[in-house]
């Protein structure tokens, strides 16, 4: 087995729209970045590529090539799922845990727990999405951070 662990941020701004696990949100700001900056699948990307000892999405996708402007974070997860398979490895389980004041997102946690599950083709029992605030404190007040720590079992051959 193998486990990795990723961390993402990406600040809040207006036009944008706001995708946490593929699910776009009812909030007046957005995230911004090179992509769709979905900062959560962006922190499970990094957590499975560092599991793999592979780098991270900023080596495979660089923000410097056009062809990822504006791209859907969970087609590049199926990129990274699919280098993964072919590296002999299928999720074990992933555990991502979002930082954010607003909006709030217990009304969306279970649709970002059926799109990863339906991303990896596994069990929604392997798919753990939370959320938490600082209290005011740091970064969820300007913008909205993620982190994801996965463990990945070797395929049987």
């Amino acid at each position: 087995m193998r486990i990795g662990h990723g961390y993402d941020v990406h600040r809040l701004v207006p036009e944008r729209r706001l995708v946490l696990c593929g699910e776009v949100m009812s909030y007046e700001q957005g995230l911004l970045g090179h992509s769709d900056a979905d900062v959560a699948v962006h922190a499970l990307m990094d957590a499975i590529l560092g599991a793999l000892a592979l780098g991270d999405i900023g080596h495979l996708f660089p923000d410097s090539d056009p062809k990822y402007k504006g791209a859907d974070s969970m087609k590049l997860l199926a990129k990274v799922i699919g280098i993964m398979c072919g590296n002999g490895y299928a999720l074990g389980n992933a555990d991502i845990t979002i930082i954010a004041e607003k909006p709030k997102l217990a009304p969306y946690i279970e649709k970002m727990r059926v799109n990863l599950a339906n991303a990896f083709n596994c069990d929604i029992s392997r798919i753990s999405v939370k959320a938490t605030t600082e209290e005011g404190l740091g970064l969820g007040i300007a913008g909205i951070g993620a982190n994801a720590v996965v463990l990945l079992d070797e395929i049987e051959k």
